[in-house]
């Protein structure tokens, strides 16, 4: 595929994961998928494999995460590998405390389906965000 394809599958997935398309995310996706997500102590943090565990994480995303994208992501490419650059700010709906998270997606497009997600994020916002006090109160 020519890279140029290879973006539009990537602005595709991103469409369908912000309006939680279901089937047109799992349409753009590999079987294999593999979605690593790093961090501790925040509801996302984890590698998710396959259809069952991406349509897991982002139902989970959707309940447990509240996303605004202040600005449209910017998309780099290269053969087979698209960069997604962008800023996202939000709050973890358990605690209500917001966060900021500055990302990149390392995203590689495998047979026209995004097979590997490599996600650079801000894990020290994104689990501050996630916190409970002591009381188990946020």
């Amino acid at each position: 595929m020519s890279i140029k394809e290879n973006v539009q599958i990537v602005k595709d997935f991103f469409a369908a994961m912000g309006s939680y398309n279901e089937h047109d995310l799992l349409a753009l996706a590999a079987e294999d998928i593999e979605w690593i997500i790093p961090g501790e102590g925040w509801p996302l943090a984890g590698t998710h494999r396959g259809h069952a565990e991406l349509a897991a994480v982002l139902k989970k995303a959707s309940e447990e995460v509240e996303m605004k994208y202040p600005k449209p992501p910017e998309f780099v490419a290269q053969g087979d590998r698209v960069l997604v650059v962008g800023v996202a700010t939000g709050k973890i709906k358990a605690t209500n405390k917001p966060f900021r998270d500055d990302w990149i997606f390392d995203i590689t497009v495998r047979d026209g389906k995004v097979a590997h997600i490599q996600e650079y994020i801000d894990t020290q916002a994104l689990a501050r965000a996630s916190q409970m006090d002591a009381s188990g109160l946020a």
